[in-house]
């Protein structure tokens, strides 16, 4: 009798769980619907014209998809590359998010910065990378207080990162 009643409890408190799982929010924050309407468009989901496809793609493509992970493998290894002087926080290979700890350069003890990486996809592009960058300072009082920064920043470290993720394919590439 009493293993009916958990029983039943549990059943109800699923399909109560169930029920409030479609809450009506984007489940890809990397895209939105427009973005993703004009990438069906553009073909690049569906051509052999590089990147991941369903119907194609090139030889590095096809290794990455064997490597298990959702975003292109040559930025998620540069973006790690890029940032291995900082404490990783999180990491999701399938989301393509990458968040740093807060990081205090030795030679600048009261300023501190975090990253945020998103890899926007399969393809090894331009627009295939966007970094967010945090930076605090320490205030006389001992309390972090948020500080400006330049977009100029972001950019580089975009740059820094494509930059890596072109070295690493040449790279692969000699030795195929």
């Amino acid at each position: 009798m009493q293993f009916r009643r958990i029983l039943t409890i549990s059943g109800l408190f699923c399909m109560i769980l169930t029920a409030c799982s479609d809450s009506g929010v984007d489940t890809d924050p990397t895209y939105s619907n427009k973005e993703r309407e004009q990438l069906y468009k553009n073909g690049s989901l569906l051509s052999d014209e590089g990147g991941s496809t369903l119907l194609g793609g090139d030889v590095n493509n096809k290794q990455q998809e064997a490597s298990g992970i959702g975003v292109n493998g040559f930025i998620w290894r540069a973006s790690l590359d890029t940032v291995s002087f900082m404490p990783i926080a999180s990491a999701d290979p399938f989301g393509g998010v990458i968040i740093t700890d807060w990081y205090a350069p030795p030679e600048t003890p009261n300023e501190r910065t975090k990253l945020n990486i998103f890899i926007r996809g399969r393809e090894l592009r331009a627009d295939g990378v966007r970094v967010s960058v945090f930076r605090q300072t320490k205030g006389t009082d001992g309390n972090w207080t948020d500080t400006t920064v330049t977009p100029a920043t972001a950019g580089s470290l975009e740059n820094a990162i494509l930059t890596r993720a072109r070295q690493i394919r040449m790279a692969q590439k000699q030795f195929q």
